[in-house]
């Protein structure tokens, strides 16, 4: 999956629906827990 974002073949914001830099991956799995994300995106 993450090849074909970095390719941009297809587009990540139709898979993920919050994008957090990998330093919020506390952050990612609380919003994700109380349902504010369904599947976070983290970048290096």
């Amino acid at each position: 999956l993450i090849r074909l974002i970095w390719d941009r073949e297809i587009d990540p914001g139709r898979v993920f629906d919050l994008t957090l830099p990998l330093e919020q991956a506390a952050e990612a799995y609380r919003a994700m827990d109380e349902r504010r994300a369904i599947k976070v995106l983290l970048t290096p």
